[in-house]
């Protein structure tokens, strides 16, 4: 974490980045355990953590609520999915189609978080750069 107001956006970029790190571990864990009698899906939502996050200072402007969010409250945590209903008789409750399809959305979300991180830093480069 960049203690200063420049790396504001890469800071969240870089929290966001991580959630999605560990969410693709927990879907790969999930494919793994498709077949593990009585297992439950795990999943991350850092998107909920962000919204509510955000949404602290309602009648702000985005770069003025980015430059004072907490860090520190941007972590999301994993959770089991024991809700999910499953049509399993062994009470698993992976459905390894939607897994394939959140992994593959998850990868591109990550590439997506880390090429905004090197475009931030470039646009950072170019700034000093030209001063």
């Amino acid at each position: 974490m960049i203690a200063t107001d420049a790396f504001s956006y890469i800071n969240v970029l870089d929290k966001a980045a991580d959630a999605s790190w560990i969410r693709s571990t927990c879907i790969n864990n999930n494919i793994a355990n498709v077949d593990t009698p009585g297992y439950k899906r795990q999943d991350i939502d850092f998107a909920s953590v962000l919204k509510m996050e955000l949404g602290r200072s309602k009648y702000t402007a985005l770069d003025d609520k980015i430059k004072n969010l907490h860090y520190n409250h941007l972590n999301a945590s994993v959770y089991t999915d024991s809700e999910n209903f499953s049509y399993r008789e062994d009470r698993n409750n992976v459905d390894i189609d939607t897994e394939s399809v959140e992994r593959a959305s998850e990868t591109i979300k990550y590439q997506a978080l880390t090429d905004s991180i090197s475009q931030e830093f470039s646009r950072l480069k170019l700034a000093m750069a030209s001063s």
